[in-house]
């Protein structure tokens, strides 16, 4: 099943059309969906896994294909989740795909080196199916580094990571019950937006792996009656039917914050990050943050 999933540089092409198609700038998510949608991708290749990490491999080749355009000058990242096609990736919607597989690759050959042992560093453990070594630069290595960082720390310790955002974020009252046997309720904490209060329950996951509809559900049924919102936090990725889930109609949504999303989050924050600017921006992880949280 795994071998008839597109490669990472077979995304690349209708990344460009699909952001190109919602306006020059998407959300992860819609970028995913958009991709789903426009390569007729089916529920059995949007869950395939990787055998060890249980990280989904369909979204993980679509997180490659976007760095590499980057790279290449045809996106550029606004933050949060957000990409953004640039001018010269608006004239590339015009490529045909190997056209654009040779651009992308001449202008991230001076990066290669560099991305193998970075990658093999950042991801030891987790063999992709595409070959590696065949693979370009990730610009934002730093990302990487990060996320693999925060997986490697304890669950209180992520727990606490979560209070700590919240609360650099605007929440008060941020508690951590660590309570088991409660639905998957991590903790809660109070949102206020201008006159209006939000009671807002969370719930922390620190894996590689994904995240289920089941999960969404079942933390959504613990929720009911006690918080007005739901925030669930993961280092991993969401399914797609996890997504669906999150915003199903008549039910209270369910805010999904995955490990793209958590790395912008943290970089936005300057938790565990130091950011420099010289001639161009330098991120630094800096691990002594999460081992003393």
């Amino acid at each position: 099943m795994t071998t008839s999933l597109p490669k990472y540089d077979d995304f690349m092409l209708p990344t460009l059309k699909a952001l190109h198609a919602l306006g020059g700038s998407a959300s992860i998510e819609e970028i995913q969906d958009r991709l789903v949608s426009d390569m007729g991708l089916t529920p059995e290749q949007m869950e395939a896994a990787y055998p060890k990490s249980g990280a989904l491999i369909a979204p993980d080749r679509m997180s490659w294909a976007r760095s590499y355009l980057k790279i290449a000058g045809l996106l550029k990242r606004a933050g949060k989740g957000i990409w953004v096609l640039t001018d010269q990736g608006r004239e590339a919607t015009g490529m045909t795909p190997a056209q654009l597989k040779a651009h992308v690759k001449k202008l991230s050959a001076p990066h290669h080196a560099s991305v193998v042992a970075r990658r093999k560093q950042a991801r030891a453990g987790e063999a992709s199916i595409d070959n590696v070594e065949e693979e370009t630069e990730q610009e934002d290595v730093w990302a990487d580094q990060l996320l693999a960082k925060v997986q490697s720390i304890e669950p209180a310790a992520f727990e606490r990571l979560a209070q700590r955002i919240l609360r650099e974020s605007g929440f008060t009252r941020v508690e951590v019950t660590g309570k088991s046997g409660d639905g998957g309720i991590d903790g809660h904490g109070v949102l206020r937006v201008n006159l209006i209060s939000f009671q807002v329950l969370f719930q922390c996951k620190r894996y590689k792996g994904s995240v289920s509809a089941g999960t969404v559900r079942d933390f959504r049924g613990a929720m009911q009656g006690r918080a007005d919102k739901g925030l669930i936090i993961t280092t991993g990725t969401f399914t797609p039917d996890a997504r669906r889930e999150a915003t199903r109609d008549g039910a209270p949504a369910i805010d999904l914050i995955d490990g793209e999303a958590l790395t912008d989050l943290l970089k936005s924050l300057k938790l565990g990050v130091r950011v420099e600017q010289v001639i161009t921006e330098r991120v630094t992880v800096e691990e002594d943050f999460f081992d003393e949280i």
